[in-house]
């Protein structure tokens, strides 16, 4: 099967941004950005220093990487997302008006704003705890499967990077992505994998994206997978 292209990712943008939502990325998202320069010891990028790694592919709108963040101070987390007005969505929940340079912010939440694939690459093995991919873009056409991040090239960096017995999370609402994963974690080992649930699971905030599968009548499908 072809490896995936460099960029997985479509835009990087939707609608203009107000002026508040630029004063956000130019002032705030560098506080919180997570530095290139520690992906070699991502704990060091948190303050205090937590006891767990943990990573979230493609944050949408914030609301679960936010969630996790405020229920488990004892670890870190790296949100990953490349599209602006999410990034801008998590950044106004957390910061008031007016206080874009001042706000307190959470000393275990980072930012990672380029492609989730290019830190990975950079972190040393088995470094994570926990990795989150939830209501990813499923490119349902069949010539793009090769931008899905759950891909046969893609697995063996994550399976680096994630500590044996660590949990790898992934929920999607779409039929053809729920059909791949099932494909795909079929012709692997590294991950020991119970069949998907219907349900969310307890311990998994909601999104967004989930919200609005379930109001259009789509059954979303959660995998909890442990590295072995």
């Amino acid at each position: 099967m072809k490896a995936p292209p460099e960029r997985l990712y479509g835009r990087a943008r939707g609608h203009r941004l107000r002026a508040r939502q630029e004063l956000l990325l130019q002032v705030t998202l560098p506080r919180l950005r997570f530095p290139a320069e520690l992906a070699a010891n991502p704990l060091a990028a948190f303050a205090p220093r937590p006891a767990e790694c943990w990573l979230e592919v493609g944050f949408g709108g914030g609301e679960h990487a936010l969630a996790q963040a405020a229920a488990h101070p004892e670890a870190g987390l790296i949100a990953c997302e490349v599209f602006v007005n999410g990034l801008c969505s998590l950044l106004s929940r957390l910061v008031p008006e007016v206080a874009e340079a001042t706000a307190a912010l959470p000393g275990n939440l980072r930012v990672w704003d380029a492609d989730a694939r290019t830190l990975i690459r950079a972190l040393p093995p088995a470094c994570l705890d926990r990795l989150f991919l939830l209501f990813p873009d499923p490119w349902p056409k069949a010539r793009h499967a090769k931008r899905r991040f759950v891909h046969p090239a893609t697995l063996a960096e994550v399976a680096r990077v994630l500590k044996p017995g660590a949990e790898w999370r992934i929920a999607s609402d779409d039929p053809t992505y729920q059909a791949w994963v099932v494909e795909v974690l079929a012709a692997q080992d590294a991950f020991a994998a119970a069949p998907p649930v219907a349900r969310r699971p307890a311990g998994w905030p909601p999104t967004r994206y989930e919200v609005k599968a379930l109001a259009a009548g789509r059954t979303p499908l959660y995998w909890s997978l442990r590295r072995r």
